[in-house]
């Protein structure tokens, strides 16, 4: 019996593609998720922002370093996810305490009650996610979010594809547990 592997994309040249117009086409493009992926990290818009700058301007830098191996958007996502975590382990974030001391006010609107509710479950799942470990949270972002395959996460993260099924697995578990936690908690009030 034979078995039919997946073909691969063929390396894209870029040497012979405008870096600059390819560049902009990109941002135009996943800018906005490039940028969602770096919140997901950092859970701060400005960094996020500043990072996804930089991302940007990395891949424009290397643009003749890459060798085609995968998407465009792969290879800006691995590059971002770097920087993330680059910015993680470094001293600014694990040694300055960023205090916001304006509270963000929300506005209630009259709307048909469920769609308040959904959001509002909405918006605590996206809070338990964020929440997660990064380990966990960068998969459960790839997959349900960004709807990269499990082949594809673990190419982007240099992982095994067991790890990420695992990751996957144990986020979800860690996920229901906290959903449950608070369902208690708000059913004992």
């Amino acid at each position: 019996m034979k078995i039919n592997k997946p073909k691969q994309p063929a390396p894209i040249d870029v040497s012979s593609i405008n870096k600059d117009a390819m560049l902009e086409e990109l941002v135009e493009t996943i800018g906005s998720k490039v940028l969602k992926l770096a919140f997901t990290y950092v859970k701060d818009q400005k960094i996020a922002e500043d990072l996804t700058q930089e991302a940007f301007l990395k891949c424009y830098k290397n643009w003749d370093h890459f060798r085609g191996e995968s998407s465009l958007k792969t290879w800006v996502y691995s590059i971002t996810i770097n920087l993330c975590k680059d910015y993680l382990k470094s001293w600014s974030f694990r040694n300055l305490l960023y205090l916001d001391f304006a509270p963000k006010q929300t506005t209630v609107r009259d709307s048909v009650l469920d769609q308040v509710l959904e959001r509002s479950q909405k918006k605590e799942l996206a809070a338990a996610v964020l929440n997660l470990p990064v380990k966990y949270r960068e998969v459960i972002i790839l997959f349900y979010y960004e709807n990269y395959r499990v082949d594809e996460i673990s190419s982007l993260l240099q992982l095994s594809e067991n790890t990420v099924r695992t990751r996957l697995r144990r986020a979800k578990e860690l996920l229901q547990k906290k959903v449950q936690k608070e369902t208690r908690d708000d059913d004992g009030r």
